[in-house]
């Protein structure tokens, strides 16, 4: 039976039916297939915490066109979906909650405190999971993870125990980076730093034995409570006699050794160095070699603890304005300098990260980061584009140990047991209940919990079954393609590499595509400060999912940043609109019983045309999408959709359609079949409208998203009609311009008179010069000689229009003129680079030919111009 189109196409009638459709379909859902080759893709997992944005969108767009893609080409195709638990803001917005009840997590205790956290999770962490739906998102649903599920949980442990029983995890005290508004340390990699206005604070340090003073500048006076030290180069010889002596801290009254150490550069500032071991990561080194005490003066809200005397309770800001008075009251203030520099803030909140000595757990990242360089360099991971190893090697090659311990009671808990009796530490996967040393039962459970990035490093492996052999793990992987932003490689994509390498002995994906970020249309960044944000479910909503997804591929260019634009969005719909009316016009042409999927065996001229045309869309999009360009193949798609076979064949066809019989047959087999297949290709970007038209198409299957992926057959390979028939589309679109240039409307007919040496191929061509060019009649021979017409040149023939039946002499004069100095100007450009010895002898030699080309055709051009000129 015979299927139609509604009149207009509307996304909210079609994409919630479609998306369910697949779904019932179970197309999505992936089982290990010997038979076929996997394809493998981990979704970045977003937080439980998230709602779509931009970069969501753009992300999974991206993977959704490789999946589907894949899927068609009959890879076993698996997109493994998740959400993460997202430690820190998961925790922040339920403490927040809470606050508004007038409660604390201490009010609530740990138990209750987790009870409160799975039940947000049950009501708002899937939120993001039906907004990626919404986006068409093909992942397979039924194998959907979170982080902190049961074998993810699983994994997580045995990571630890495994990386500790190897020496690789070990806890110790040292500089890290501390919150002072999330309350938890962070890792280097969740420090963001932005350049701001502060100042050089030039301090006297008296020395002991009152010989004098050295003078020295710090950015922040409020640590001067936690010096131990002041530090020289022993190569500074305005300061070799103060080594070994000491001086009196200002304020504070401690006396406090002057050490030598190499750590000191000489050039900057006095060349003397405040050490400060508890609360700079630099000083903690230097206090390490020289053995200093480790002074503490801050409690976790970045307030001043009771080791700062008056100062204590104190916020750090308020401190140093009080400390800066007291110092230039007591004579210890030099003098003040204004000075940029890069403050360090979380990534989370943008608070003023602290850095201060502390009690953590850490990974010994030097191991391991080995390894992960060397799969890099050697090719078993690429970064597309290739210039984002450069960031992964700069990472890891100057890589700390990682921080992986975090002052919060969301997330995987560390599992390691004290004896409150003897003091035995016990790392395990099981919960341990007695003491392996003393068989004490009071045993307690390490408080803190594990960086969020410790379980999404697993995500590759952990999601497929791992630590137990599955045959998911055997199948699928290693992973394929990590699509993910640029601002995550040492985040996450870093990580994963050397944990795969660790545990699984290779790398967890081959391919990891880097996009940008999307901007809004004046290229700045989206925020909730400039209030830029693009809401993509609004988009959705008004435009279709398709329109906003074919937006964002078409401006995609791997590793550069995107424009948002909703006049791009809006001409998205704009073409799905084209397509859709397109596809009624081949409908409403079908024979009730039409059901052919085949070529016909008698091709015209113009189904050879746009058949070759179709075929070598085919190949090049393919490859585009395989060499990761999908920008580049969603406008080739657009282009020749629109142009080649709604704008031109679509109107060659309507003659014959007219007329029956045969040749109306073959032109809706042809139709039929460059609409179908083209869809196919199309589906991947626009995968809601291609999925309805091509059900009311004649089809063979379920679905298009299961459907076979077209393939290039060089028997369609119609080079020589092709080019004869790009000769009369050439000549139709001269004409065209030429008309409206002289502002003649398509309904004044005009006889044609063709001089051409392809005097064949023109003739069977005269149909659509009537049709598309506005002819009264065409007469074609070989020689014309026509004084005072109107003369249209392209490459290939020269077409006399009677002026009297178009416009008057002066104005057609004119626009030859014109034609002439542009013509003039491209030989002058041409001959000019041809005449350069530098370009002929550099240029390749195939580059030279075609510029002589184009030369040659440019004073062909020229002469026909003068001829016509010389004729009027």
């Amino acid at each position: 039976m015979k299927k139609e189109l509604d009149k207009l196409y509307d996304p909210k009638q079609v994409e919630d039916r479609i998306y369910a459709s697949w779904l019932e379909g179970g197309y999505f859902h992936a089982e290990p297939d010997e038979t076929k080759d996997p394809y493998t893709i981990v979704i970045p997992p977003p937080n439980i915490t998230g709602q779509l944005h931009m970069g969501h969108a753009l992300d999974n767009t991206l993977q959704d066109i490789l999946i589907r893609f894949k899927r068609m080409q009959g890879c076993c195709t698996l997109w493994m979906p998740g959400t993460d638990h997202a430690s820190i803001a998961t925790e922040a917005k339920i403490v927040q909650a809470m606050k508004e009840e007038g409660l604390t997590k201490e009010d609530l205790g740990r138990e209750k405190f987790l009870e409160r956290a799975w039940e947000w999770k049950r009501q708002y962490g899937g939120r993001i999971i039906e907004q990626l739906k919404k986006l068409g998102s093909s992942c397979d649903w039924e194998r959907e993870r979170f982080t902190l599920d049961e074998g993810c949980s699983e994994a997580v442990k045995e990571v630890f125990v495994r990386l500790y029983e190897k020496g690789l995890i070990y806890k110790g005290e040292r500089i890290i980076n501390w919150c002072p508004t999330c309350l938890t340390s962070i890792s280097d990699a969740e420090v963001e730093y932005d350049e701001k206005d502060g100042h050089f604070w030039h301090l006297r340090y008296p020395l002991t034995d009152g010989s004098g003073y050295l003078e020295l500048a710090t950015t922040r006076p409020e640590t001067m409570l936690g010096d131990t030290a002041v530090a020289v180069n022993p190569n500074d010889e305005r300061y070799q006699k103060y080594i070994g002596k000491t001086v009196t801290l200002p304020l504070v009254g401690t006396e406090i050794p002057v050490v030598a150490d190499e750590y000191v550069d000489m050039e900057f500032g006095t060349g003397v160095v405040k050490i400060t071991p508890a609360h700079d990561p630099n000083d903690f080194e230097v206090g390490l070699r020289h053995n200093l005490p480790v002074i503490n003066v801050m409690n976790d809200d970045a307030t001043i603890n009771e080791k700062g005397g008056k100062y204590a309770g104190m916020s750090r800001y308020e401190a140093r304005k009080a400390i800066v008075r007291d110092l230039d009251e007591q004579g210890f203030l030099v003098k003040i300098e204004d000075h940029k520099h890069n403050v360090g803030e979380c990534y989370r909140c943008k608070a003023t990260v602290e850095p201060r000595v502390s009690k953590q757990w850490f990974v010994k990242m030097q191991p391991m980061a080995k390894p992960a360089i060397e799969a890099v360099r050697k090719g078993e991971t690429k970064f597309i584009p290739e210039r984002f190893d450069k960031i992964y090697y700069h990472w890891m090659e100057n890589i700390k140990d990682w921080c992986i311990s975090r002052q919060l009671w969301w997330g995987h808990r560390i599992p390691a047991w004290y004896c409150q009796d003897c003091g035995e530490m016990i790392v395990s996967k099981e919960d341990v209940r007695t003491c392996p040393k003393c068989g004490s039962k009071n045993l307690q459970q390490d408080p803190d919990t594990l960086d969020t990035w410790f379980s999404s490093a697993l995500w590759p492996f952990s999601t497929l079954g791992w630590p137990h052999d599955t045959e998911e793990l055997k199948y699928f992987y290693p992973t394929n393609t990590l699509v993910t932003g640029y601002d995550i490689i040492f985040f996450w994509v870093s990580r994963m590499i050397f944990s795969g390498i660790e545990q699984m002995g290779e790398v967890p994906f081959d391919t990891v595509l880097i996009h940008g970020l999307v901007r809004d249309a004046q290229g700045r960044k989206m925020s909730k400060s400039l209030g830029n944000g693009i809401d993509p479910l609004e988009v959705i909503d008004e435009y279709g999912a398709d329109a906003l997804r074919f937006m964002l591929a078409n401006g995609n260019s791997p590793g550069n940043d995107l424009r948002f634009s909703e006049d791009k969005v809006r001409a998205s719909r704009n073409f799905a609109n084209k397509i859709w009316n397109a596809s009624r016009f081949i409908l409403m042409n079908l024979d009730e019983d039409f059901d052919k999927l085949t070529l016909p065996e008698t091709l015209a001229v113009e189904d050879k045309w746009v058949l070759s045309k179709y075929n070598t869309l085919v190949k090049e999009v393919t490859e585009n999408i395989e060499h990761f360009e999908l920008g580049i193949a969603v406008q080739k798609l657009y282009d020749f959709i629109w142009d080649i076979l709604c704008d031109w064949y679509i109107e060659l066809s309507k003659p014959r359609l007219i007329a029956g019989g045969e040749t109306a047959d073959n032109a809706r087999q042809i139709l039929t079949y460059v609409m179908s297949n083209t869809l196919k290709l199309l589906h991947p970007f626009m995968p809601f409208i291609t999925e309805e038209i091509w059900q009311a198409l004649p089809h063979d299957g379920e679905s298009i998203c299961i459907s076979k992926w077209p393939e290039y057959r060089e028997e369609l390979n119609f080079k020589e009609e092709e080019q004869d028939f790009q000769k009369i589309m050439d000549m139709i679109k001269a004409i065209r311009n030429t008309r409206a240039e002289m502002n003649v409307p398509p309904s004044k007919k005009a006889s044609l008179f063709i001089e051409t040496p392809y005097a064949d191929i023109f003739r069977s061509a005269s149909v659509f010069f009537e049709r598309l060019a506005s002819a009264s009649g065409v007469e074609v021979l070989n020689k014309f000689e026509m004084p005072g017409a109107v003369q249209v040149i392209t490459d290939s023939a020269r077409t006399f229009i009677p002026m009297d039946e178009l416009i008057d002499k002066e104005k057609e004069l004119a626009r030859l003129n014109k034609e002439k100095k542009n013509c003039e100007k491209d030989i002058s450009i041409l001959s000019g680079k041809l005449n350069n010895a530098g370009f002929v002898a550099k240029a390749p030699a195939q580059v030279v030919e075609q510029e002589r080309q184009k030369l040659q055709k440019a004073e062909e051009k020229l002469a026909k111009i003068l001829d016509s000129i010389a004729a009027l």
